[in-house]
């Protein structure tokens, strides 16, 4: 009778993760936060571009966890209006020039979509990370994926 033995050892999952930087801070994390950022950047609403880019500097990148901070980043998430809105008329053409919310009341939604400026994002709008998913996961699938077999660069 032939006998075969052959002995191999296997990584630990935690061990396979820190080798491709795939555990929480690593490379590949990293990788994944960033490019999540960067590729929502084209829709997220867009004023003078502190909630695009805000990101970078309120969420602790390798985390895992996206921030964005401000109390007005959840309203153009979900692309609702919020009230209380008392409107408010700088000058005298009969039509509001902002809005102004009463301090110590609750906001609520209204039930009235957010109008987002596609001015210089044509693809500003709420939601905005699963919307450049469905278009982009390809593409941060193979950048992280390139840092996690080495071949490339964290962005």
């Amino acid at each position: 009778m032939t006998m075969f033995r052959s002995s191999f050892d296997i990584d630990s999952a935690e061990q396979l993760a820190k080798k491709f930087g795939l555990e929480q801070y690593g490379r590949a994390q990293k990788a994944l936060d960033n490019a999540v950022i960067r590729w929502s950047e084209k829709y997220t609403p867009w004023k003078e571009g502190l909630l695009a880019t805000s990101p970078y500097a309120a969420s602790d990148i390798g985390s895992g966890e996206i921030v964005y901070p401000g109390p007005y980043a959840h309203y153009q998430y979900y692309g609702e209006v919020y009230g209380p809105n008392i409107p408010v008329f700088d000058d005298d053409s009969g039509d509001p020039t902002g809005w102004f919310s009463p301090p110590g009341q609750q906001k609520h939604p209204t039930g009235r979509e957010l109008k987002y400026n596609t001015d210089y994002n044509p693809l500003a709008g709420p939601h905005w990370i699963p919307r450049m998913a469905a278009d982009h996961i390809d593409d941060i699938v193979a950048e992280v994926e390139a840092v996690a077999l080495g071949g490339g660069k964290e962005k």
